[in-house]
Parts: C-alpha cells; structure tokens; sequence
C-alpha cells in the first residue's frame, strides 16, 4: 500500500504545514479528517504518518479539489460542505476519529482562477462561490441585498475603518448601474477606499463578501459543535484561521466550549470547558516563511485536545 508519487496540482501552498501536522500528534492507526482538502498539502503529510490500518477522510465542497486526489487505500475524499462531518463520519461507518484538522484559509486556486470571481486583480464575473453548485453568487447577493443588509455583511466579516462609506458607495454605484463584475465592484468601492490601503481595504471587501455568499460563519460554528461529537476523548482539533472573526470563533470556542465565549464556571468557580489548550496562544508564521508565502502572514494556528 503506497501513495501515489505524483505531485499535487499547483493549487495551495498550506502555511505552518510542519507546526500543524506536528500538533496534530498522529498515532500510525489512527483515524483523521482533513476538514478542508484543497490541495491536499495537508492531507499528504498525514499520509506519510499512517500505519495499514489507518485512515483520512478529506472534505471539500469544491469539486476542483478532487482532481488533486490522493491514489491510496487510506484516504477517502469526501464531496462535502465540514458542516456535515458528523453525518458523512456516519455514513461511512466511523463513531470517532483521532484527530481534525482544518484550515479555514482560501485556497490560491481560487484567487488565481479568474473566472471564479474571487479576486480583484482579474475582470471577471462577480461569482465567489466555493461551490459551483450553490444558489446565488456575490453579484446576486449585492443585487437583492438592502444598505442594512450590506451593513451587516462589512461590519461583521471585515476590519474596516468606515464599513458605512462601502456600503454607501454600493449602493449609489448600483443604483444607476448593476455590479456584475470584480472590477465593477472595485470601481463601485475605490472612492470610499483609503488610496494608502487600496489592496489591504479590496481584499476585506472582497473578503467580507466571499464570506457572505458561502455561509462561511455558520459553517464554521456547526463545523466546531460538531467536533465534540466526532472527536474521541484525547482526541486533537487543529486549526488555521485567517482573519479576526474565524480566530475568535475558535478561541471562544477552545476556551469556553462555545462560540459566544459564555463562562460556565462549576461550584468551585473553575471555568467548565470541554478542551485542554494545545497551543495557549495562536502560532504564526515566521519572517523566512512569510517571504515565501506571503498569504501566510495573516494565518493564525490553534490546537486543542478533547478532555
């Protein structure tokens, strides 16, 4: 039993690739799920570190990422959207796993894959979707979206100064012509954007955007229940976040055992959680690996064991 030889497409490079699998602390006949596939950079490293007995089962909603497939009796890829997991482990059998991990991180395919919508750098229909299958894209979701809605949407799921004067500048541009197009987007967004932080500010609204169209705040807090019930006892949970909302999400999460942060404290006043802190504070990475990878910069890398 190998894995295949071949090299993964040019599709992602993860970041803090080492720190995660070591964190993850694999046992050869364990059972693991790699929570986001993409290019499967993960997913070979805990590979190489499983026995004949062991197994991975890797999630992606995004049907590009199968083509980067692993050939190998151990791994089993998984068309489906992390919120599932539970159900999926269900379907093929398993009550519990060993170790999850997830890296909440866009994949560069999608970036660098102008048709898919997702960046600014190319003129291309405004679509965001991680699922080609799903409803709506992110020009539908401007079009139907009210200034209370989009107020909602920035202020939530980007770090902007003035969250208000984007949506303003939305909603002025649209009223006389429909955004369509990333660059249509750019164009409507630019006067309300600081000329000092023009990448930074269009990467958050696009950001804020791509979270919108794909659920990705809601499938993150059903992803973390879910791991309560997945996960066996000793079992580890490691996580890759990229921006405030995730990473406190998942620090809440750790801490306290939910994702509002709510303290539980038992008779004795100690705090009630169900997770032993890994990682006390959030691993980053390093100046030698940000010059490589420069999207690494903002990743921020948690673990924790189930009690």
């Amino acid at each position: 039993m190998e894995t295949s030889a071949s090299s993964p497409l040019p599709y992602h490079v993860p970041a803090l690739l080492p720190e995660a699998i070591q964190l993850l602390d694999i046992k050869p006949d364990g059972i693991y799920i790699d929570a986001t596939f993409g290019g499967g950079g993960h997913s070979r490293e805990i590979i190489k570190l499983l026995g004949e007995k062991g197994h991975l089962y890797s999630f992606d909603r995004d049907l590009d990422a199968y083509e980067n497939r692993i050939d190998d009796d151990r791994f089993t890829f998984v068309h489906g959207n992390f919120r599932h997991i539970e159900n999926f482990m269900r379907f093929y059998g398993v009550e519990k796993v060993d170790g999850i991990l997830a890296d909440f991180g866009v994949s560069f395919h999608h970036f660098d894959t102008p048709e898919r919508g997702f960046s600014f750098r190319h003129d291309a229909p405004l679509d965001m979707r991680m699922n080609q299958r799903a409803e709506k894209t992110a020009a539908e979701l401007i079009a139907e979206a009210d200034e209370a809605k989009l107020a909602s949407i920035f202020r939530s799921y980007a770090d902007l100064k003035k969250p208000g004067a984007i949506v303003k500048a939305i909603i002025n541009y649209k009223g006389s012509s429909p955004i369509e197009t990333t660059f249509q987007l750019a164009d409507a967004v630019k006067s309300a954007i600081d000329p000092r932080q023009e990448k930074k500010e269009m990467a958050q609204v696009f950001q804020a955007l791509r979270i919108a169209v794909n659920h990705e705040a809601d499938d993150l807090k059903l992803f973390l229940n879910a791991t309560l019930k997945v996960l066996k006892p000793g079992g580890r949970l490691v996580t890759l976040t990229y921006h405030s909302m995730e990473d406190r999400m998942v620090k809440n999460f750790f801490k306290t055992g939910n994702i509002e942060g709510k303290e539980d404290k038992d008779f004795f006043g100690n705090l009630a959680t169900k997770w032993k802190l890994i990682t006390r504070k959030p691993i980053e990475a390093n100046a030698e690996e940000v010059e490589k990878n420069p999207r690494s910069r903002s990743a921020r890398l948690r673990a924790a064991e189930l009690l």
